[in-house]
């Protein structure tokens, strides 16, 4: 574990059942299942740009995101950074390599000061098997994770940058369910060029043409969706050049 990690052993199990129970994966446990999984999930902060797993460690935990936002990411040997996915409160990681028992697939980080619970595979895997209904969420959100990067592998082959670089906004748009009048994502343009292949500066110059069409807005750290319609429209249309 990282030495800016860490454990807060005087939250009450009240306040653990208190968040499990409106995790979308857990919310559904039958009470006596919730106390149980409450007595293995231990609670952890971490700061933001802390390493929470690596690329290649034993798939020992599981994690379920409280607050604050998790890069998925794989770097190459010249240093070249993708990010996979961002995950968010209400969002569990690691599941991959828990469920498989292979190593990590790739790097998590905590984007931000990030809150945690933590659950051992030891733990986790009898108690998966003991609760059917549970082992269904897992497939629904490896389904989900399998979708998202067919999509990922899609935008980048057959998409150019303004459609590709639309999907992305509307997908984690859509993925925290922001409103499309005050869509404010928290990722910056280095990060999103992490995401979609192509550098910082492309980014910069497509989304500056989006923000004088008021489509989105920019901000420090963030980026505002204003008109999900003409985003959507691009990113299904595949027109070529900027708009």
């Amino acid at each position: 574990m990282p030495q800016d990690k860490t454990s807060d052993p005087r939250q009450s199990s009240g306040n653990k059942l208190s968040v499990l129970r409106k995790h979308p994966i857990f919310a559904d446990l039958k009470p006596e299942a919730l106390d149980q999984l409450c007595r293995y999930a231990k609670h952890t902060t971490v700061k933001r740009g802390a390493t929470i797993a690596a690329k290649g460690d034993p798939g020992n935990n599981l994690f379920a995101v409280i607050s604050g936002t998790v890069k998925i990411s794989s770097s190459s040997p010249d240093g070249r950074n993708a990010i996979l996915n961002l995950i968010g409160p209400g969002e569990i990681f690691g599941e991959i390599a828990v469920l498989d028992g292979a190593p990590r697939s790739a790097d998590a980080t905590a984007n931000t000061n990030c809150e945690l619970y933590i659950i051992d595979r030891r733990d986790f895997l009898p108690f998966v098997k003991s609760q059917p209904e549970l082992a269904m969420k897992f497939i629904e959100l490896l389904c989900g994770r399998l979708r998202w990067t067919s999509q990922q592998v899609e935008q980048v082959i057959l998409q150019n940058l303004p459609g590709r670089l639309a999907s992305a906004l509307l997908g984690l748009t859509e993925e925290r369910k922001l409103d499309s009048g005050s869509g404010t994502l928290a990722i910056t343009q280095q990060e999103i060029s992490e995401m979609v292949g192509m550098t910082r500066e492309s980014i910069n110059k497509q989304l500056r043409a989006w923000a004088a069409r008021s489509w989105v807005r920019l901000e420090h750290g963030a980026i505002v969706v204003l008109d999900v319609d003409a985003l959507r429209e691009l990113s299904e249309s595949g027109l070529e050049g900027e708009r």
